[in-house]
């Protein structure tokens, strides 16, 4: 079986690790968790980081078949629309994104939003398997960050999402709807019952304290010896106890509220009104009584 090829692709302003996954006979490859360029102050949206990824494929002759989410994200958008406009690629994720969208459609009032998933191409259920190429490809469902985290096991490589960080900043936030710590900890010790010398590739990255550089990849042993969250001696209690506590003291992310919209509908937005312009909604709630 071919080992896979793995180029990371770094977005600082939303600290997001999106990868080219390819197999080195074919030269088919996936992208996985691809970003859209935002700037909420202004409302200008960009496929700048896509287009990079697009570059180094055309130019390494890949040929990207398919567009791999590990979750809907809340810290940046999806550019999963602009690379499979470009390349003609089919766009996964996991099944229970249906139960996302139910959670989320009451609050942004979208009426017209499906609940069935039917916005993407596939939808993977637990210990399901597909190919990139000749590689064999295992989902894992791995909830607690949201309800519809999965992880993509390939060879002796998994591309785990949200659901940890690298060994010294620790793990997810399991405060969003649907999200819950106990969950997460049971689907990071799934994870983590892989082989020691699993690779795993994160998400974000986000500098741990005396930390100078970014870092994306660690191992299943790194985690399990050295996690300043989950390593093996963090009993379940003990971790649900700081994971709650943590998040009861985070902010929400700033593009939490175009992300969510845009990331389950597949990175796609809504129809332009007459004058040409997209519009996105932004949920208001007084803490006092309203004017």
């Amino acid at each position: 079986m071919p080992k896979p090829f793995i180029e990371a692709f770094f977005d600082e302003p939303t600290n997001t690790i999106s990868y080219l996954v390819g197999d080195p006979d074919t030269r088919i490859a996936a992208v996985i968790d691809p970003v859209l360029d935002f700037d909420i102050a202004s409302g200008v949206a960009d496929n700048r980081s896509a287009e990079r990824i697009l570059a180094f494929a055309r130019a390494q002759d890949w040929r990207i078949a398919m567009v791999l989410e590990t979750h809907a994200h809340a810290d940046h958008l999806s550019a999963a629309p602009f690379v499979t406009a470009h390349t003609g690629a089919w766009i996964g994720i996991g099944a229970h994104i249906r139960e996302v969208q139910r959670i989320f459609r009451p609050v942004f009032a979208m009426t017209d939003l499906k609940t069935d998933g039917s916005d993407f191409d596939r939808l993977f259920e637990d210990g399901e398997r597909f190919m990139i190429g000749a590689l064999h490809v295992q989902v894992l469902h791995v909830p607690g960050h949201t309800p519809a985290d999965v992880a993509y096991l390939i060879d002796d490589c998994a591309f785990v999402g949200d659901t940890l960080f690298m060994p010294d900043y620790g793990t997810a936030r399991a405060d969003f709807p649907g999200g819950d710590a106990r969950t997460l900890y049971r689907s990071i010790r799934r994870l983590l019952s892989l082989p020691d010398e699993t690779r795993l590739f994160m998400c974000h990255d986000y500098k741990a304290p005396g930390r100078d550089e970014y870092r994306w990849e660690t191992t299943v042993g790194e985690q399990r010896r050295t996690s300043v969250h989950i390593s093996d001696t963090v009993d379940e209690d003990a971790f649900v106890a700081m994971r709650e506590t943590r998040d009861a003291g985070l902010s929400v992310p700033k593009l939490l509220l175009p992300a969510i919209q845009v990331n389950i509908r597949a990175g796609q937005f809504t129809e332009a009104e007459a004058n040409g312009v997209t519009y996105l909604r932004i949920p208001v709630k007084w803490k006092s009584p309203s004017p």
